[in-house]
């Protein structure tokens, strides 16, 4: 059986890390989403900041830049990259009691940045549980996704 010529295999179907030095340099963006669903009163206690264990906002949009920084050792095969600008905001959304995580990370490079702009908007989510658990377990962390990407040979993405 003759093997597909996949970008992270060997010749002898073995994972290995894709060659990119001969890849152009581009400006390459992404942007990432996720969601931290919430009971009212969680909800209630993040928006006066009266967690136990913090500013919960703030602490998760550090710990969603620290991740982004990181991704590399946290995603096999993923390269490490320079990071130009990476920011995590997060919103409350009162009428969903909801957390809305956005990130928006920029490099310019040989390969993208999509894995580190979805790693900081899940570790900004998971940072948010971690948190709150004390209050409630029943967190539900939601809706991890790429919104758009620029840059790179695949240039121009926007999920629909």
């Amino acid at each position: 059986m003759k093997m597909k010529n996949f970008s992270h295999l060997d010749k002898s179907g073995k994972a290995k890390m894709v060659y990119v030095s001969s890849k152009e340099q581009t400006l390459r963006t992404a942007e990432a989403y996720a969601e931290v669903q919430v009971s009212k009163e969680v909800f209630e206690k993040i928006k006066s900041n009266e967690v136990q264990k913090g500013d919960v906002l703030t602490v998760a949009k550090i710990a969603g830049i620290q991740a982004a920084k990181k991704t590399s050792e946290l995603i096999p095969l993923c390269h490490n990259i320079f990071i130009s600008s990476v920011d995590v905001t997060l919103n409350l959304n009162e009428k969903k009691k909801s957390v809305e995580i956005k990130s928006l990370a920029k490099t310019t490079a040989q390969t993208g940045i999509e894995m580190e702009a979805l790693t900081a908007v899940s570790i900004a989510a998971l940072t948010i549980y971690d948190m709150c658990k004390s209050l409630d377990k029943s967190i539900i962390v939601q809706e991890i996704k790429l919104l758009r990407k620029t840059g790179g040979k695949s240039g121009e993405f926007i999920n629909p």
